[in-house]
């Protein structure tokens, strides 16, 4: 069963900021992605693409929306909130956004849109499903009869933080 997403003038001012953040970071040498992160109406934070601006493969648009409104919010998790990216979010990003726990995700250009510009992320969906040990990056597990030890701590923990 199809669900039918209506959208407002605020969800198409929303995606055009996202959209102008990317033109934005293209401008000052990052990336041409952006992000925008609202909630109950708000702009909670914003982000664009650094990666070669930081060096650091992790600070993608979304990412940087990510740290910046957890910050803000004090929180790790990002209940009620929306995401509104320029572009589909990659594997990484989806599973932050995930992680974060947010309520919808809304993005202008595809995966496929991105993949044309020399942006595609279809090895890392398709090596997920690869055997760990035929991966291009082999994954390998050693077993170590102490691994096990910080998992039982954490399990006995009366005091932690679920997430």
């Amino acid at each position: 069963m199809d669900k039918k997403i209506v959208l407002n003038d605020q969800d198409l001012r929303y995606i055009r900021m996202a959209c102008d953040l990317a033109s934005n970071s293209i401008d000052q040498g990052g990336g041409p992605f952006g992000a925008v992160i609202v909630k109950d109406g708000e702009v909670i934070s914003t982000g664009n693409n650094t990666v070669t601006l930081d060096n650091d493969p992790t600070a993608h648009a979304e990412m940087n929306a990510i740290r910046c409104a957890c910050g803000r919010l004090h929180n790790f998790k990002l209940d009620g909130c929306v995401v509104y990216s320029s572009c589909e979010p990659c594997p990484m990003c989806l599973s932050a956004l995930y992680w974060a726990g947010v309520k919808r995700i809304y993005y202008a250009n595809t995966k496929v849109d991105a993949q044309e510009i020399g942006f595609d992320d279809n090895f890392i969906y398709e090596e997920i499903d690869t055997p760990s040990l035929e991966r291009s990056i082999p994954c390998v597990h050693i077993e170590d009869e102490h691994a096990i030890d910080h998992f039982r701590k954490w399990t006995e923990k009366t005091d932690k933080i679920e997430y």
